[in-house]
């Protein structure tokens, strides 16, 4: 269990079988890296295993994902604040502030801070699997302290495929 989520459990268990997940912001565990700030929220073993969650604040220009796409979870995306430049399928579009997406399994996607725009925004992955620890090792590559092959050799733990994505790269090479 994410030692910073705490469980509520006040309520009759015929209401509320599973107890509920609290994670304090000031208690959340952050992954930073030079453009962005990951706020771990809930983790699958905190959930049961139905999601996993976390924020990230996007500076301005900052990547955020490339091309993939994964094979068991839908992955949610709630836009906080600023905007965010997403790829679905082939498609390019701009999520704005109150912006929802959500990207069904096996479908490419990818994102970055919309061009000179700051992104807050929430994920959600359902069903939940551990990606806490794929998030501190994107971390941990973007501060050179990881060898970026360790991402290629997780995508089957972590349910994260890397795929090419020329509309993608051409969204970036245009936005740059």
């Amino acid at each position: 269990m994410n030692q910073n989520a705490e469980t509520l459990s006040d309520r009759p268990s015929a209401a509320a079988p599973l107890p509920a997940v609290l994670t304090r912001h000031a208690d959340a565990e952050t992954c930073a890296d030079p453009s962005s700030v990951m706020t771990l929220l809930a983790d699958s073993a905190d959930t049961a295993g139905a999601f996993t969650s976390y924020r990230s604040t996007f500076a301005a220009g900052a990547a955020g994902a490339p091309a993939h796409f994964h094979t068991r979870a839908w992955e949610l995306f709630f836009v906080i604040s600023g905007a965010l430049q997403v790829l679905v399928g082939e498609e390019v579009s701009i999520l704005r502030e109150g912006d929802f997406l959500a990207v069904p399994p096996h479908t490419p996607h990818a994102f970055a801070a919309a061009p000179g725009s700051e992104a807050d925004v929430l994920f959600v992955f359902t069903p939940g699997m551990g990606r806490f620890d794929y998030l501190r090792l994107l971390g941990r590559v973007m501060r050179g302290e990881a060898d970026p092959k360790e991402i290629a050799e997780s995508s089957e733990r972590f349910d994260n495929h890397y795929v090419d994505s020329p509309v993608w790269r051409a969204a970036l090479e245009q936005s740059a």
